[in-house]
């Protein structure tokens, strides 16, 4: 795996690539990471990853300093994994001049869920995740579910904009109990991960009765809100949606179940399609 610290230097490997598939990541890879870059070879000659971590979609509170930086352990994995190029700028590479030019997405779609507690967040995911498409020129993005509003937004922009890439998305990994990866889950204490799996129990709860018939998504969502607050949990939202736009349903559409709540310090989101 070749490692480009620079625009210059990765524009010049990738210049006689035919199809290239893009991964973007902020390192501390797991296995979600690394079944998406396995998927990616299915789709194209070349497979690019990237690691960095974006600034612009943290907000002053959140954790942009301690997030992990686990560069060493990141390239053998991505190595194993099959990687072809890995993108590794620094800030000063990637925002030589302040970023001035921002991609602002529909507020339908961004002052909801994820957008209401985290302002501005999907502003900074989108223009890195399109400061970074003009870097790699890629044919096909991976992305996975488990970012399901994130997962939204990007590929309305990569429509609207008529970029010519295509958006494959992938399903969500979970550990044996049912916890879905995430680098953060590395925040929690031992007491605090046996718990976690909670969460996506009471999203397995949601849809087996949505299956049944129930459609009375209120009293759920309540009812799994208040489950998680017993067990100690701060839940910002558990909600059906629906998947198309993720506003609430009107009548018989494809759903999805959406979840956020901390857990101490660490704030857990997962999701499940019904």
């Amino acid at each position: 795996m070749q490692i480009h610290p620079t625009i210059a230097s990765l524009r010049a490997a990738l210049a006689d690539a035919r199809r290239v598939a893009f991964v973007p990541t902020m390192g501390n890879l797991h296995d979600g990471h690394l079944d998406l870059m396995r998927k990616a070879r299915q789709h194209a000659d070349v497979v690019v990853a990237s690691i960095f971590v974006n600034r612009l979609q943290f907000g002053p509170r959140e954790d942009f300093d301690k997030y992990p930086r686990t560069f060493e352990n990141d390239c053998a994995q991505l190595t194993a994994a099959g990687v072809d190029h890995l993108f590794a700028p620094d800030e000063q590479e990637m925002y030589p001049t302040p970023q001035r030019y921002h991609v602002v997405p529909d507020p339908a779609h961004t002052d909801i869920l994820e957008g209401a507690v985290r302002a501005g967040h999907f502003g900074g995911v989108a223009t890195v995740v399109l400061k970074l498409f003009n870097i790699v020129q890629p044919q096909v993005a991976l992305f996975g579910k488990k970012d399901y509003q994130q997962l939204m937004v990007l590929s309305n922009m990569v429509r609207e904009l008529a970029l010519p890439i295509e958006i494959v998305p992938g399903d969500t990994i979970r550990a044996a109990d049912g916890l879905a990866l995430s680098s953060r889950n590395g925040y929690l204490s031992a007491a605090e991960r046996a718990e976690a799996p909670r969460l996506n129990r009471q999203l397995v709860r949601i849809r087996e009765r949505v299956q049944a018939g129930e459609r009375d998504y209120l009293r759920l969502e309540t009812e799994a809100m208040a489950e998680l607050a017993a067990h100690g949990w701060h839940p910002d939202y558990v909600t059906v949606r629906r998947r198309s736009d993720l506003q609430p349903p009107s009548g018989d559409e494809a759903l999805v179940v959406l979840a956020a709540a901390r857990l101490g310090t660490t704030r857990l989101i997962d999701n499940l399609e019904i």
